[in-house]
């Protein structure tokens, strides 16, 4: 009875253990990863995103540089005077010039404009460098799931012909089987054992460009949340289009580019111009103080910015031109992404409505027709063929299907961290 006591002690003791350890093990795992957070950890901890949006900063003040007056300017000279005649008299001299220079409206709105469309283009060229950022990570996400799933799947291959080749091993010394059969399932279980390592080496591999994608922040033991079948789904092309011509962080800095070489070839042409500036000057010398005020004048008679004016103009011309481009380019790349998408939409319905699971219940109809010695090892082998090579192309198409998400979502620049 004692003993019994004992056992039950032991065994309640055993249990708490276990049990304190399992929470202890939930309370300090380490949770896992979607996409959404993965792109937030990037957005905030990558040192090129924040260089870039310095550079946004840099254009802000550009914008106060430009709206600056101009400073006066003072001119003190001092000296001594002599006089030649009888009637002179000698001694100090001082001279004091303060001049304002003027900054004409026609000038300052054209500069100011030029600085604004500046901190446009800068805003969308920040806005496409973190869409490419956004779509590098979310490319090497995806590819971290495919790269999982075909480590699952390259260790089931060895599970399954290593589970053959016993059952053939078995029967080759009962002598049912020829001794070839067991040699053949040697070799295939070796290919599935080098296939399955080669699987893993690439799922570190995909694992170190994802972490490297998505900085520090992210530990090097992390765990993903999601699986390689679940792509969002896309908008109409239509609705792509529109989306793409209204949110392109592409479009938006051509056209600010175009704008500020629109108000760039303004300024220059407002320099012809003349600068005007006011003057006042007191002088004093032994005999008498002078007060003067007055206006500069500066008259463009040989300068006539011909030079850059023609610069500004052709730089607008190549604005407009690259403008057109951009739009033709990026329309194309979508419809080019779209149709991919829709091509590896088609294949992946394909493989899973039926080529998959068709080859699956050929494999099971071939392992029981061998367990009962209907058929030979060779076709279970070609069965199992079939079986992974359908399976492998199920994985390329969500692959590609992932990717093609990836460039349309990286032509809409959709912002990183939220789900739509």
């Amino acid at each position: 009875m004692q003993i019994a006591k004992i056992a039950n002690m032991m065994r309640c003791k055993k249990i708490l253990v276990f049990g304190l350890g399992l929470g202890a093990a939930v309370a300090f795992a380490e949770p896992a990863y979607d996409l959404p957070r993965l792109e937030a950890m990037a957005m905030e901890s990558s040192r090129a995103v924040l260089a870039a949006r310095d550079q946004v900063t840099a254009a802000r003040y550009a914008i106060d540089s430009a709206a600056a007056f101009p400073n006066p300017e003072i001119e003190y000279l001092a000296g001594t005077t002599r006089s030649r005649g009888a009637s002179g008299n000698p001694g100090d001299a001082r001279s004091l010039e303060l001049t304002q220079p003027l900054d004409m409206p026609w000038r300052r709105s054209a500069r100011i404009g030029a600085a604004e469309a500046g901190l446009d283009a800068t805003l969308a060229m920040s806005r496409a460098f973190e869409a490419d950022i956004l779509a590098r990570l979310r490319a090497r996400y995806f590819e971290v799931l495919r790269r999982e799933v075909e480590f699952h799947n390259a260790k089931e291959d060895v599970a399954l012909v290593s589970d053959v080749r016993s059952r053939i091993a078995l029967r080759v010394e009962v002598g049912e089987a020829p001794k070839f059969e067991l040699i053949k399932a040697d070799a295939e279980l070796l290919n599935a054992q080098k296939s399955a390592q080669a699987a893993g080496f690439r799922v570190e591999q995909a694992r170190s460009q994802l972490r490297q994608a998505v900085g520090n922040a992210l530990p090097q033991d992390f765990k993903l949340e999601g699986r390689l079948r679940d792509v969002p789904e896309v908008p109409p092309l239509t609705s792509l289009n529109k989306q793409l011509s209204e949110n392109s962080p592409d479009l938006a800095r051509a056209r600010a580019e175009m704008v500020r070489a629109q108000r760039q070839l303004d300024y220059e042409r407002a320099q012809r111009w003349p600068n005007l500036a006011l003057k006042g000057a007191v002088d004093e010398d032994p005999d008498m103080r002078t007060s003067r005020v007055g206006v500069v004048l500066s008259i463009p008679i040989w300068d006539r910015r011909s030079g850059p004016i023609g610069e500004a103009a052709a730089q607008l011309s190549r604005s407009r031109n690259e403008l057109e481009a951009q739009e033709f380019s990026l329309a194309q790349a979508l419809a080019v992404a779209y149709q991919q998408y829709e091509i590896a939409q088609a294949q992946v319905t394909a493989l899973e409505g039926g080529i998959v699971r068709q080859a699956q219940e050929a494999l099971k109809v071939a392992e029981a027709a061998y367990r009962f010695g209907e058929r030979g090892f060779l076709e279970v082998l070609d069965a199992q063929r079939v079986y992974r090579a359908a399976r492998t192309e199920l994985i390329a198409a969500r692959y590609e299907l992932a990717s093609a998400w990836v460039d349309i979502e990286r032509l809409r620049a959709t912002p990183g961290g939220q789900k739509e």
